[in-house]
């Protein structure tokens, strides 16, 4: 019987690897928008964070969300990922 490997992620907050399914994704799409994939198979770049506002606020002061997808990330955005992790 063969074991499935488990497909780890880094969070771009606190740089720890966590499974994929524990994450929160960010996603830039193709047509350049920037939006959070709760499904975790919208095509695109994505940046995963671990469900931790204080990863969250790390990866907001060392901009880890830009350097991983390589574009700026507009503040709406920045508000509703904040919003998401405080549910």
């Amino acid at each position: 019987m063969t074991k499935k490997n488990k497909s780890l992620r880094r969070c771009v907050g606190c740089g720890r690897s966590f499974e994929v399914h524990s994450l929160l994704r960010v996603v830039r799409t193709p047509e350049q928008e920037v939006m959070i994939d709760f499904s975790g198979k919208r095509n695109g770049r994505g940046a995963y964070l671990c469900k931790n506002i204080n990863c969250f606020e790390r990866a907001i002061r060392s901009k880890g969300f830009e350097r991983t997808l390589k574009c700026n990330i507009p503040p709406e955005i920045k508000e509703v990922i904040g919003k998401e992790l405080e549910k």
